[in-house]
């Protein structure tokens, strides 16, 4: 059997720098909003929900326009759209039996475009 050395980029002797620490901790959000934007997070996890984004960039569309454009059924595009906006990263509006949804505002645009440019930096 082999053993496998992991490497790791540790200091060489223990050294707390508490100055440093106390600037952490008092910087440091509680842990709810933590997790918060944890959970945010991973909604972008999910290339469906980037793709429905993308197009939501363009115009507000319903969801027979998402399901055309991504080549999904209605119900794949529903589901996505239900984590997208309890997310608050959609919104919706009724007009007659159609419901339109858009980006809820401009900061999910940022997020991606900040996303995208940090994968695409050398």
């Amino acid at each position: 059997m082999h053993k496998i050395e992991l490497e790791c980029e540790c200091c060489e002797q223990v050294e707390v720098h508490q100055d440093l620490l106390k600037i952490v901790n008092e910087s440091l959000p509680d842990e709810n909003e933590l997790y918060d934007l944890a959970e945010l997070f991973k909604v972008f996890g999910d290339s469906t929900r980037i793709r429905i984004l993308y197009v939501l960039f363009e115009s507000e569309v319903c969801v027979c326009d998402l399901a055309s454009a991504l080549n999904m059924t209605q119900s794949a595009i529903s589901h996505q759209l239900r984590i997208l906006k309890q997310n608050k990263l959609v919104k919706s509006r009724r007009d007659g039996k159609s419901i339109f949804y858009s980006l809820a505002d401009d900061h999910v645009k940022t997020i991606i475009a900040q996303g995208r440019e940090h994968i695409t930096e050398d």
